[in-house]
Protein backbone atom coordinates (compact mmCIF):
# COMPACT_ATOMS: atom_id res chain seq x y z
CA UNK A 1 0.00 0.00 0.00
CA UNK A 2 1.43 3.09 -0.74
CA UNK A 3 0.62 6.93 0.36
CA UNK A 4 0.42 10.21 -0.86
CA UNK A 5 2.67 11.68 1.79
CA UNK A 6 5.38 9.63 2.96
CA UNK A 7 8.96 11.02 3.16
CA UNK A 8 12.48 11.09 5.11
CA UNK A 9 12.58 13.47 7.49
CA UNK A 10 15.82 12.88 9.00
CA UNK A 11 19.34 10.67 7.77
CA UNK A 12 22.84 9.83 9.31
CA UNK A 13 24.39 12.80 7.16
CA UNK A 14 22.07 14.95 9.36
CA UNK A 15 23.71 14.44 12.84
CA UNK A 16 26.23 16.62 14.01
CA UNK A 17 28.58 13.86 16.23
CA UNK A 18 31.02 16.34 17.37
CA UNK A 19 27.84 17.48 19.78
CA UNK A 20 27.27 13.40 20.85
CA UNK A 21 27.32 12.34 24.38
CA UNK A 22 30.35 10.33 23.06
CA UNK A 23 32.33 13.66 21.84
CA UNK A 24 35.86 13.62 23.26
CA UNK A 25 35.83 10.08 24.81
CA UNK A 26 37.45 7.86 21.95
CA UNK A 27 40.18 8.54 19.86
CA UNK A 28 39.26 6.24 17.36
CA UNK A 29 36.99 7.31 14.07
CA UNK A 30 32.72 6.90 14.55
CA UNK A 31 30.29 7.57 12.25
CA UNK A 32 26.39 7.63 12.70
CA UNK A 33 25.32 3.73 11.48
CA UNK A 34 21.48 4.77 11.51
CA UNK A 35 19.32 7.81 12.43
CA UNK A 36 16.47 5.40 13.06
CA UNK A 37 13.07 4.13 15.48
CA UNK A 38 11.89 7.35 16.46
CA UNK A 39 9.30 7.60 19.23
CA UNK A 40 7.03 9.93 18.99
CA UNK A 41 4.46 12.67 20.49
CA UNK A 42 2.95 15.92 19.84
CA UNK A 43 4.45 18.97 22.37
CA UNK A 44 2.38 21.60 24.31
CA UNK A 45 3.41 24.14 21.18
CA UNK A 46 1.56 21.78 18.86
CA UNK A 47 4.99 20.79 17.20
CA UNK A 48 5.81 17.46 17.01
CA UNK A 49 8.72 15.71 19.31
CA UNK A 50 11.06 12.35 17.78
CA UNK A 51 13.06 10.87 20.27
CA UNK A 52 15.49 9.53 17.63
CA UNK A 53 17.69 6.23 18.37
CA UNK A 54 21.14 7.63 17.02
CA UNK A 55 23.73 4.52 16.79
CA UNK A 56 27.21 5.47 16.76
CA UNK A 57 29.92 2.96 15.62
CA UNK A 58 32.90 2.62 14.80
CA UNK A 59 34.15 2.92 11.37
CA UNK A 60 36.82 0.60 11.58
CA UNK A 61 35.82 -2.07 14.25
CA UNK A 62 38.05 -4.71 13.14
CA UNK A 63 41.97 -3.88 13.98
CA UNK A 64 44.94 -5.33 15.47
CA UNK A 65 43.63 -8.70 15.27
CA UNK A 66 40.35 -8.36 17.34
CA UNK A 67 36.89 -7.15 16.96
CA UNK A 68 35.58 -3.91 18.74
CA UNK A 69 32.57 -2.99 20.50
CA UNK A 70 31.91 0.71 22.18
CA UNK A 71 30.87 0.46 26.19
CA UNK A 72 29.62 3.05 28.91
CA UNK A 73 31.73 2.48 31.62
CA UNK A 74 29.89 3.55 35.12
CA UNK A 75 33.43 4.39 37.25
CA UNK A 76 34.03 7.86 38.18
CA UNK A 77 31.84 10.20 36.10
CA UNK A 78 31.31 7.65 33.73
CA UNK A 79 33.13 7.40 29.84
CA UNK A 80 32.91 5.90 27.09
CA UNK A 81 35.48 2.85 26.27
CA UNK A 82 36.46 0.28 23.23
CA UNK A 83 36.50 -3.59 24.39
CA UNK A 84 38.44 -5.73 22.55
CA UNK A 85 37.34 -9.64 21.36
CA UNK A 86 39.79 -11.82 19.31
CA UNK A 87 38.21 -11.94 16.04
CA UNK A 88 38.68 -15.76 15.83
CA UNK A 89 36.10 -15.69 18.80
CA UNK A 90 33.38 -13.82 17.23
CA UNK A 91 31.17 -14.17 14.10
CA UNK A 92 30.44 -11.26 12.27
CA UNK A 93 27.90 -11.68 9.55
CA UNK A 94 25.09 -9.14 10.74
CA UNK A 95 26.53 -5.72 10.62
CA UNK A 96 24.73 -4.76 13.63
CA UNK A 97 25.91 -7.04 15.86
CA UNK A 98 29.02 -9.84 16.50
CA UNK A 99 28.28 -13.30 18.28
CA UNK A 100 31.10 -14.67 20.43
CA UNK A 101 31.71 -18.67 20.28
CA UNK A 102 32.70 -20.57 23.19
CA UNK A 103 30.26 -20.16 25.74
CA UNK A 104 27.00 -21.97 26.89
CA UNK A 105 24.82 -19.68 25.83
CA UNK A 106 24.43 -17.12 22.86
CA UNK A 107 26.23 -13.79 23.72
CA UNK A 108 27.00 -11.18 21.48
CA UNK A 109 28.09 -7.57 21.38
CA UNK A 110 26.95 -4.26 19.12
CA UNK A 111 28.95 -2.98 16.79
CA UNK A 112 27.39 0.72 17.80
CA UNK A 113 26.30 2.10 21.12
CA UNK A 114 22.83 3.93 20.92
CA UNK A 115 21.57 7.26 22.89
CA UNK A 116 18.51 9.34 21.99
CA UNK A 117 18.24 12.35 20.46
CA UNK A 118 14.92 15.09 20.51
CA UNK A 119 14.16 16.14 17.25
CA UNK A 120 11.46 18.49 16.81
CA UNK A 121 9.32 18.49 13.70
CA UNK A 122 6.57 20.52 12.29
CA UNK A 123 2.96 20.09 13.55
CA UNK A 124 2.84 18.19 10.30
CA UNK A 125 5.76 15.90 11.15
CA UNK A 126 7.23 16.73 7.81
CA UNK A 127 9.93 19.36 8.72
CA UNK A 128 12.83 19.54 11.08
CA UNK A 129 12.58 22.88 13.57
CA UNK A 130 15.46 22.05 15.38
CA UNK A 131 17.41 19.30 16.90
CA UNK A 132 18.00 19.31 21.05
CA UNK A 133 21.21 17.78 21.12
CA UNK A 134 21.21 19.48 24.76
CA UNK A 135 18.55 17.59 26.18
CA UNK A 136 20.23 13.93 24.59
CA UNK A 137 19.48 10.86 26.62
CA UNK A 138 22.40 9.10 27.23
CA UNK A 139 23.72 6.09 29.27
CA UNK A 140 23.62 6.91 33.40
CA UNK A 141 23.37 3.34 34.64
CA UNK A 142 25.75 0.48 34.29
CA UNK A 143 22.55 -1.50 33.10
CA UNK A 144 22.34 0.85 30.00
CA UNK A 145 26.34 0.31 29.26
CA UNK A 146 25.29 -0.52 25.47
CA UNK A 147 23.25 1.80 25.41
CA UNK A 148 19.69 3.13 24.84
CA UNK A 149 17.43 1.60 22.02
CA UNK A 150 14.04 2.77 20.45
CA UNK A 151 12.23 4.69 22.39
CA UNK A 152 7.80 5.06 22.66
CA UNK A 153 6.17 7.60 24.30
CA UNK A 154 2.54 7.90 25.07
CA UNK A 155 1.19 10.49 26.76
CA UNK A 156 -1.05 9.69 29.86
CA UNK A 157 -2.88 11.81 32.48
CA UNK A 158 -0.91 14.72 31.46
CA UNK A 159 2.96 13.23 31.91
CA UNK A 160 4.65 11.73 29.26
CA UNK A 161 5.90 8.13 29.42
CA UNK A 162 8.79 7.01 27.62
CA UNK A 163 9.69 3.46 27.29
CA UNK A 164 13.18 2.55 26.21
CA UNK A 165 15.29 -0.90 25.38
CA UNK A 166 18.48 -1.08 27.48
CA UNK A 167 21.75 -3.00 26.87
CA UNK A 168 23.66 -4.77 29.40
CA UNK A 169 25.68 -7.82 30.04
CA UNK A 170 23.27 -7.09 33.67
CA UNK A 171 20.29 -7.54 31.58
CA UNK A 172 18.27 -6.87 27.91
CA UNK A 173 15.45 -4.85 29.84
CA UNK A 174 12.67 -1.82 29.60
CA UNK A 175 13.47 1.21 30.88
CA UNK A 176 11.32 3.81 31.59
CA UNK A 177 11.51 7.59 31.30
CA UNK A 178 8.82 10.51 32.73
CA UNK A 179 8.52 14.13 31.73
CA UNK A 180 5.99 16.87 32.12
CA UNK A 181 6.90 18.58 28.63
CA UNK A 182 8.34 15.94 26.28
CA UNK A 183 11.83 17.77 26.43
CA UNK A 184 13.05 17.20 29.80
CA UNK A 185 12.98 13.70 30.97
CA UNK A 186 13.88 11.54 34.34
CA UNK A 187 15.02 8.22 34.39
CA UNK A 188 12.44 5.85 36.38
CA UNK A 189 14.57 2.75 36.07
CA UNK A 190 13.67 -0.54 34.78
CA UNK A 191 10.09 -1.63 34.97
CA UNK A 192 10.16 -5.29 32.81
CA UNK A 193 13.28 -7.74 33.16
CA UNK A 194 15.43 -9.58 30.92
CA UNK A 195 13.98 -9.40 27.37
CA UNK A 196 10.97 -7.87 27.85
CA UNK A 197 11.11 -5.09 25.25
CA UNK A 198 8.95 -3.36 22.83
CA UNK A 199 6.75 -2.05 25.61
CA UNK A 200 4.07 0.01 24.12
CA UNK A 201 1.72 2.20 26.94
CA UNK A 202 -1.65 3.00 25.88
CA UNK A 203 -2.69 6.60 25.46
CA UNK A 204 -5.32 6.68 28.42
CA UNK A 205 -6.38 4.29 31.43
CA UNK A 206 -8.94 1.46 31.40
CA UNK A 207 -10.60 1.19 34.14
CA UNK A 208 -8.01 3.57 36.36
CA UNK A 209 -5.19 1.27 35.25
CA UNK A 210 -2.33 1.48 32.99
CA UNK A 211 -2.38 -0.50 30.32
CA UNK A 212 0.69 -1.63 27.97
CA UNK A 213 2.02 -3.85 25.49
CA UNK A 214 4.39 -6.13 25.33
CA UNK A 215 6.81 -8.74 24.15
CA UNK A 216 8.85 -11.03 26.18
CA UNK A 217 11.30 -13.44 23.94
CA UNK A 218 12.80 -16.70 24.58
CA UNK A 219 14.13 -19.67 23.00
CA UNK A 220 11.53 -22.49 24.11
CA UNK A 221 7.99 -22.05 22.75
CA UNK A 222 5.03 -24.61 23.37
CA UNK A 223 3.03 -26.11 20.22
CA UNK A 224 -0.19 -25.13 19.71
CA UNK A 225 -2.91 -28.80 18.84
CA UNK A 226 -2.53 -29.57 15.16
CA UNK A 227 -4.84 -27.56 13.06
CA UNK A 228 -4.57 -24.64 15.20
CA UNK A 229 -5.40 -21.07 13.31
CA UNK A 230 -2.00 -19.62 15.92
CA UNK A 231 1.51 -20.53 14.90
CA UNK A 232 3.80 -21.04 18.26
CA UNK A 233 6.61 -18.10 19.04
CA UNK A 234 7.14 -14.51 20.45
CA UNK A 235 3.34 -12.78 20.59
CA UNK A 236 2.11 -9.47 22.06
CA UNK A 237 1.36 -9.79 25.22
CA UNK A 238 -0.55 -7.57 28.00
CA UNK A 239 -0.15 -6.16 31.21
CA UNK A 240 -1.94 -3.03 33.73
CA UNK A 241 -0.41 -1.16 36.87
CA UNK A 242 -1.83 0.94 39.32
CA UNK A 243 1.76 3.53 38.27
CA UNK A 244 2.72 3.35 35.49
CA UNK A 245 5.72 1.70 37.16
CA UNK A 246 4.76 -1.91 38.96
CA UNK A 247 3.21 -4.08 36.26
CA UNK A 248 1.66 -7.60 36.82
CA UNK A 249 1.15 -9.76 33.18
CA UNK A 250 -2.53 -9.89 31.90
CA UNK A 251 -3.79 -13.84 32.07
CA UNK A 252 -5.32 -13.99 28.37
CA UNK A 253 -3.16 -13.79 25.54
CA UNK A 254 -2.89 -10.63 22.81
CA UNK A 255 -2.05 -10.58 18.89
CA UNK A 256 -0.47 -13.96 18.47
CA UNK A 257 1.24 -15.35 15.24
CA UNK A 258 -1.30 -16.33 12.90
CA UNK A 259 -0.75 -19.97 11.18
CA UNK A 260 -2.02 -18.79 7.95
CA UNK A 261 1.41 -16.50 7.11
CA UNK A 262 5.25 -16.66 7.64
CA UNK A 263 5.26 -13.11 7.13
CA UNK A 264 4.26 -12.02 10.84
CA UNK A 265 5.88 -15.92 12.25
CA UNK A 266 7.83 -13.26 14.60
CA UNK A 267 6.07 -10.22 15.60
CA UNK A 268 6.51 -7.29 18.49
CA UNK A 269 4.76 -4.02 19.15
CA UNK A 270 5.29 -0.88 16.98
CA UNK A 271 3.19 2.46 17.93
CA UNK A 272 1.64 3.02 21.69
CA UNK A 273 -1.81 1.99 21.17
CA UNK A 274 -4.38 4.81 20.99
CA UNK A 275 -8.06 5.12 21.28
CA UNK A 276 -10.62 5.58 18.52
CA UNK A 277 -14.20 5.96 18.47
CA UNK A 278 -14.29 1.90 17.52
CA UNK A 279 -11.90 1.02 20.19
CA UNK A 280 -7.41 0.59 20.84
CA UNK A 281 -5.51 1.08 17.13
CA UNK A 282 -1.72 -0.47 17.77
CA UNK A 283 0.47 -0.66 14.48
CA UNK A 284 2.53 -3.43 15.74
CA UNK A 285 5.71 -5.32 13.26
CA UNK A 286 5.51 -8.72 11.45
CA UNK A 287 8.63 -10.46 10.44
CA UNK A 288 9.02 -13.03 7.67
CA UNK A 289 11.84 -14.91 7.53
CA UNK A 290 14.49 -13.73 5.29
CA UNK A 291 18.44 -13.93 4.87
CA UNK A 292 20.24 -12.63 8.30
CA UNK A 293 17.60 -10.06 9.62
CA UNK A 294 14.28 -10.87 7.71
CA UNK A 295 11.65 -8.85 6.12
CA UNK A 296 10.04 -6.39 8.66
CA UNK A 297 6.55 -4.66 7.64
CA UNK A 298 3.95 -3.11 9.54
CA UNK A 299 0.80 -4.09 10.67
CA UNK A 300 -2.22 -3.35 12.14
CA UNK A 301 -5.38 -4.50 14.58
CA UNK A 302 -7.64 -3.00 16.49
CA UNK A 303 -8.73 -3.79 19.83
CA UNK A 304 -11.87 -3.86 22.77
CA UNK A 305 -11.40 -0.63 24.40
CA UNK A 306 -12.49 -2.17 27.65
CA UNK A 307 -10.62 -5.38 26.98
CA UNK A 308 -8.12 -5.00 24.73
CA UNK A 309 -7.34 -9.06 24.63
CA UNK A 310 -10.07 -9.03 22.47
CA UNK A 311 -9.04 -8.31 18.57
CA UNK A 312 -12.45 -6.58 17.05
CA UNK A 313 -10.73 -5.79 13.50
CA UNK A 314 -6.90 -6.83 11.52
CA UNK A 315 -5.52 -7.63 8.29
CA UNK A 316 -2.90 -9.99 7.10
CA UNK A 317 -1.75 -7.30 4.35
CA UNK A 318 0.62 -5.14 5.64
CA UNK A 319 -0.09 -1.29 6.19
CA UNK A 320 3.09 0.07 5.60
CA UNK A 321 6.46 -1.95 3.67
CA UNK A 322 10.29 -0.79 3.34
CA UNK A 323 10.13 1.81 0.24
CA UNK A 324 13.40 1.54 -2.15
CA UNK A 325 12.37 4.84 -3.63
CA UNK A 326 12.83 6.83 -0.20
CA UNK A 327 16.09 5.03 0.55
CA UNK A 328 17.22 5.40 -3.10
CA UNK A 329 19.37 8.96 -2.19
CA UNK A 330 20.92 7.00 0.44
CA UNK A 331 21.48 3.85 -0.62
CA UNK A 332 25.28 3.77 -0.32
CA UNK A 333 24.79 3.81 3.32
CA UNK A 334 22.63 1.20 3.54
CA UNK A 335 23.57 -2.50 5.35
CA UNK A 336 20.41 -4.09 5.50
CA UNK A 337 16.65 -3.88 3.24
CA UNK A 338 13.58 -4.56 3.57
CA UNK A 339 12.97 -3.01 7.10
CA UNK A 340 10.39 -0.90 8.39
CA UNK A 341 10.04 -0.37 12.37
CA UNK A 342 7.11 1.64 13.11
CA UNK A 343 7.43 3.45 16.38
CA UNK A 344 4.59 6.34 16.73
CA UNK A 345 1.53 7.75 16.16
CA UNK A 346 0.01 11.04 16.61
CA UNK A 347 -3.99 12.40 15.27
CA UNK A 348 -3.28 14.53 12.29
CA UNK A 349 -7.06 15.16 11.45
CA UNK A 350 -8.13 13.49 8.70
CA UNK A 351 -5.18 11.10 9.06
CA UNK A 352 -2.80 9.82 11.44
CA UNK A 353 1.00 10.81 11.37
CA UNK A 354 3.02 7.77 11.32
CA UNK A 355 6.79 7.34 12.71
CA UNK A 356 9.18 4.67 11.56
CA UNK A 357 12.54 3.86 10.99
CA UNK A 358 13.43 2.72 7.76
CA UNK A 359 16.21 0.56 6.96
CA UNK A 360 17.67 0.78 10.17
CA UNK A 361 18.94 4.03 9.06
CA UNK A 362 16.78 6.57 8.81
CA UNK A 363 13.19 8.34 10.39
CA UNK A 364 10.54 7.95 7.66
CA UNK A 365 6.96 10.12 8.46
CA UNK A 366 3.67 8.81 6.75
CA UNK A 367 0.47 10.66 6.79
CA UNK A 368 -2.15 7.48 6.65
CA UNK A 369 -5.64 8.00 5.83
CA UNK A 370 -8.41 7.52 8.81
CA UNK A 371 -10.29 5.15 6.39
CA UNK A 372 -7.51 3.01 5.26
CA UNK A 373 -8.72 1.25 9.40
CA UNK A 374 -12.57 0.90 8.19
CA UNK A 375 -14.55 -2.09 7.31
Amino acid sequence: MTYETDKLVLIPDDIDLSRSPLAGHLDAERFVLGAFNPGLTRLPSGNLLMMVRIAEALRKPVFDGHVHAIRWDAEGEGRYVLDAWPLEHADTADPRKFTLHGGEWKVMALTSLSWLLPVELSADGLEVIALHYEKAIAPQSSLQCYGIEDARISHVNGTWLMTTCSVSPERHSTTLYSSDNALDWRFEGVVLDHQNKDMLIFEGLIDGHYWAQTRPLGDLYFAYPPGSEWRAGPSINLAYSPDARFWKPVDKPGIRPHAATVATARMGGGAPPILTPEGWLTLWHGVEPHEIVGIYRTYWSLLDRDDPSVTLRTQHAPLLEANADLTQPIDHQMYVRDVVFTTGIVDGGEHYIVASGEADLACRITHIPKSVFQP
